[in-house]
């Protein structure tokens, strides 16, 4: 099978015992796809704290106001009746409450394999991986600023596994100079891959021009484009209570172009947001109200998601810190501020540490089973982030999507049939006997259960005969073995070779330099 992990082979000997040991890994499961959420959310406030909390955050836009720093996202408003005072808006509830009648609570994101599209509403569970980082770390090459060779090396490495349900900008390719960058970024993802599209807002020519390579590549007319999702952007304020141009800019051209819109406050409590949760999230809460009713306003209906990204600072030294206690209390309460509002929601795991370690497993499956608690819709940086999001961590993905492929087996039924008890299995082995040749047993031992990607199972004698190879080193021959058998989806060069006029066409004008 094409992209297939199986295919995954070890490099490196052991310095002790020759050859490393690999453990086989299972192939693509179709059954990671489309996932259901099965489990009931879980506050952690009572309802009285979190209507508080939401006419709270009323009363911020109203009173307090949001630093806009967009002149046309100001005169948007204005027309919609806030109170505009230089560069400071302020909001009425009633336009609020206008623009969350109008918000969508289900759409889907299409992708160029039907098969990979998208449908983001309450309940459903989507994994997207580590983004925005401006470097690159492995075993092999260590830590190295991001280039675009790494780029479409993450893009196949998230095409290869589908439980990643679409692309993201993963790694920041800092070898191709901001104006041209986003024809590269476009062209890896529809050239080697066929799942959802990301596309940065970074300015209207260059989300102009993103739009137009996706209708080029996928022959797509204006009609079909517009009245369909393709493309979706991540928004995040600049906390406190400010929106700065590029950001106001993403959320009125994602808008009116019917494209998919995430606004993420990114609120760290203690720095830039207030030191307790609730106090953070009643900011967070504010910020993503404010986006989203600018989205609305710019075109009613527009598909947009609330976003919550918040989490604490170590107060000692100001870093950001992910996968704490209060990181997963603020997801359980910005679900409970979603399913108030009735939309679907993104929440993100993560990790603070800076290699792949027990410190970066731990903070980034705390933050995996906050989003699974808090019945997060989309799950972002689930495999990979490092530093904070300062690094994709190749080996760090490996080991994540263990976790990550281990939640989307929660999601599949379980079957607690007659046939499935087995009480003949029970009946055929005797007091004090074992299962393993049982009827029942020989039936289903091929995929009873979840075969591991990188975990290896064996007794310390096995695995040390075998080399003594640790889940890192497991994880370095997996990510090599994908990337040398990757085949690109079937129409990829097609879709690319659609790009190559238009491409040189834009770079010979100079491409399309970011929004300050």
């Amino acid at each position: 099978m094409p992209n297939d992990p199986t295919s995954a082979k070890p490099r490196h000997k052991s310095r002790r015992r020759g050859r490393t040991s690999v453990p086989e890994s299972p192939q693509r499961s179709l059954r990671y796809r489309h996932l259901k959420n099965p489990f009931t959310p879980q506050p952690i406030f009572s309802d009285d704290e979190v209507a508080n909390i939401h006419a709270t955050a009323l009363r911020v836009l109203e009173e307090l106001g949001v630093k806009i720093l967009l002149d046309e996202a100001r005169d948007i408003f204005a027309a919609a009746g806030a109170t505009v005072q230089d560069d400071m808006v302020f909001i009425g509830r009633d336009i609020v409450e206008a623009a969350l009648e109008t918000a969508p609570r289900s759409f889907t994101q299409n992708a160029s394999n039907p098969d990979h599209a998208v449908t983001f509403e309450p309940g459903a569970l989507v994994f997207k991986p580590g983004a925005g980082c401006p470097n690159a770390s492995d075993r092999v090459r260590g830590r190295r600023p991001g280039t675009l060779e790494a780029f479409r090396e993450t893009v196949k490495l998230c095409q290869s596994f589908d439980v990643i349900h679409g692309f993201s900008p993963c790694v920041e390719p800092q070898d191709v100079p901001v104006h041209l960058r986003h024809y590269a970024t476009m062209t890896a993802q529809l050239e080697l891959g066929d799942k959802t599209l990301f596309v940065y807002s970074r300015g209207r020519g260059q989300v102009e021009q993103g739009f137009d390579m996706i209708r080029l590549a996928l022959d797509l007319s204006d009609e079909e484009f517009d009245s369909q999702v393709w493309a979706a952007t991540n928004i995040n304020t600049n906390s406190p209570r400010m929106l700065d141009r590029p950001m106001a800019q993403g959320i009125i051209d994602f808008a009116r172009a019917n494209q998919m819109l995430i606004i993420t406050p990114f609120c760290l409590a203690g720095a830039m947001a207030p030191v307790t949760v609730a106090g953070a999230l009643t900011l967070q809460h504010a910020e993503a109200l404010m986006g989203i009713t600018l989205a609305q306003l710019a075109r009613p209906g527009a598909p947009v998601t609330y976003g919550g990204f918040s989490s604490n600072v170590d107060m000692r030294s100001g870093s950001p810190a992910f996968g704490t206690p209060e990181h997963v209390k603020m997801q359980l309460g910005s679900g409970q501020l979603a399913r108030l509002l009735g939309l679907p929601w993104r929440s993100a795991a993560g990790s603070a540490s800076v290699t792949t370690d027990m410190q970066g497993a731990g903070e980034n499956d705390m933050g995996l089973w906050g989003c699974l608690m808090s019945q997060a819709t989309i799950c972002v940086h689930s495999a990979g982030w490092l530093e904070g999001g300062l690094s994709f961590g190749y080996e760090k993905f490996i080991n994540d999507l263990e976790v990550v492929q281990s939640l989307a087996e929660l999601c599949q039924p379980t079957d607690g049939s007659s046939d499935e008890i087995g009480f003949d299995a029970l009946a055929e082995v005797q007091p004090g006997g074992h299962f393993f040749a049982a009827a029942h047993t020989m039936e289903r031992y091929r995929d009873a259960f979840y075969p591991p990607l990188v975990a290896n199972l064996d007794n310390f004698g096995t695995w040390e005969a075998a080399g003594a190879a640790d889940s890192a080193t497991r994880a370095t021959a997996i990510w090599q073995g994908v990337l040398d058998t990757f085949e690109p989806p079937a129409k990829g060069a097609e879709r690319a070779a659609r790009l190559a006029d238009y491409i040189d066409r834009g770079t010979a004008a100079g491409g399309a330099p970011p929004l300050d």
